[in-house]
C-alpha cells in the first residue's frame, strides 16, 4: 500500500466535507493510504502571494516540510493547495536565495525543505500513480450510460508543468471511462470558473458560471465532476443566482470525482457524502444508488 502525506486543506474542513470523506474512501478500496499532516496550516490559498511572497512561500513550505520529514509524497486534493505546494517546491529547488529566507523561518519549528519531495494533486494519484485499468479491475457498480462532463478548472493543468498537455487533457476522461461512465466532449473543461471573483465582480463571475453550465448542457451531461472545492461550490450553490441573473433553468448536479469513483467501487453513498448536495443527484443516479454497497 502507498502512503502520502494528506494535506486536506481548509475548504475540506467543513464546505468540501464530501470530498474529503469520499477522497479517503476511495483511496482506501485501491490500496492508497493517505496519512494527514500533523499540525498543518492553510496554504494561503489565492490572495496571500499577492500580499508578501515569500512569507505565503514559507507558509506553504511549513507543509511540505513536515511532510518531507516524515519521508513521504505531498497530496492535496484542492487545486488551489496543489498549485501553491507544487510551485513552492519548485522554488525551493531553483531560487537559492528564496530557500535560504524560507528554511531560516523553518528553523523554529525544526524544520528544513529541501523541495526532494514529489507534489500530487489528488487526481493524479488515481490518473498515474493508480491508473485507470488497476482502478476497472476494482470497479463493481459501473456507472454505465452516465453522461459525466470532466470538469478540470484551471489551475491542475496550468501553468504547463512536465510537457503536459494543457490545452486538451485527457486523464479525467481515463478515470471516468474506468468508472463505467461516459466522458463527455466537454469544451470548457480547462475555462476557470470565476474563483474568488464573486467577492470582487459579481456578475462577471456569474456569466463565467452560466457558460461554463450552459456548454456542459449544450454537451448532453447529466452530471459536472470537479477536483476543486472552490469550482465545485461556484457551479452548484451559485446555480440560483444564474438563473436569476440570466432567465436560464439550470439544475445540473455538481459532484467531486472521488464521490463518482466511489458510487463505481461499491461504497456506500452516506459514506461518500451523496445526499449533502445542493442540485439534488437522485434524478440521474438513483439507478446507481439501489445496488449493495461496501
Amino acid at each position: 500500500m502507498k502512503k502520502y502525506a494528506y494535506f486536506p486543506g481548509c475548504s475540506l474542513e467543513k464546505m468540501a466535507l464530501s470530498y474529503h470523506k469520499s477522497s479517503l474512501e476511495t483511496t482506501r478500496v485501491l490500496g492508497v493510504e493517505l496519512e494527514e499532516l500533523e499540525d498543518w496550516n492553510c496554504c494561503g490559498a489565492t490572495t496571500y502571494f499577492h500580499l508578501d511572497e515569500i512569507l505565503a512561500n514559507t507558509l506553504v513550505a511549513r507543509n511540505l516540510a513536515i511532510a518531507e520529514k516524515q519521508g513521504l509524497d505531498f497530496v492535496a486534493p484542492c487545486s488551489a493547495c496543489y498549485k501553491n505546494a507544487y510551485f513552492t517546491n519548485t522554488y525551493m529547488k531553483e531560487d537559492a536565495d528564496l530557500a535560504e529566507h524560507i528554511n531560516y523561518a523553518l528553523e523554529a519549528d525544526d524544520l528544513q525543505l529541501s523541495g526532494d519531495l514529489n507534489v500530487h494533486h489528488l487526481i493524479d494519484v488515481f490518473a498515474n500513480e493508480v491508473g485507470p485499468e488497476e482502478i476497472k479491475k476494482k470497479v463493481t457498480n459501473p456507472l454505465k450510460e452516465l453522461r459525466i462532463a470532466p470538469y478540470y478548472g484551471c489551475q491542475i493543468v496550468r501553468p504547463r508543468k512536465n510537457g503536459e498537455n494543457v490545452e486538451d487533457p485527457q486523464f479525467f476522461e481515463e478515470l471516468i471511462r474506468a468508472m463505467g461512465a461516459n466522458p463527455i466532449d466537454f469544451a470548457y473543461k480547462t475555462r476557470c470558473c470565476g474563483g474568488s471573483l464573486l467577492l470582487t465582480n459579481r456578475p462577471a463571475a456569474l456569466d463565467m458560471i452560466r457558460h461554463l453550465l450552459q456548454n456542459a448542457q449544450n454537451s448532453g451531461a447529466d452530471v459536472i465532476a470537479t477536483a476543486c472545492p472552490l469550482c465545485q461550490v461556484n457551479l452548484e450553490a451559485y446555480q440560483t443566482q444564474v438563473n436569476e441573473e440570466f432567465g436560464t433553468d439550470f439544475s445540473t448536479p455538481v459532484l467531486y470525482f472521488t464521490q463518482l469513483m466511489g458510487l463505481a467501487l461499491g461504497i456506500a453513498p452516506k459514506k461518500l457524502g451523496i445526499g449533502s448536495e445542493l442540485v439534488s443527484t437522485l434524478p440521474v443516479l438513483s439507478q446507481f444508488l439501489k445496488k449493495e454497497a461496501r
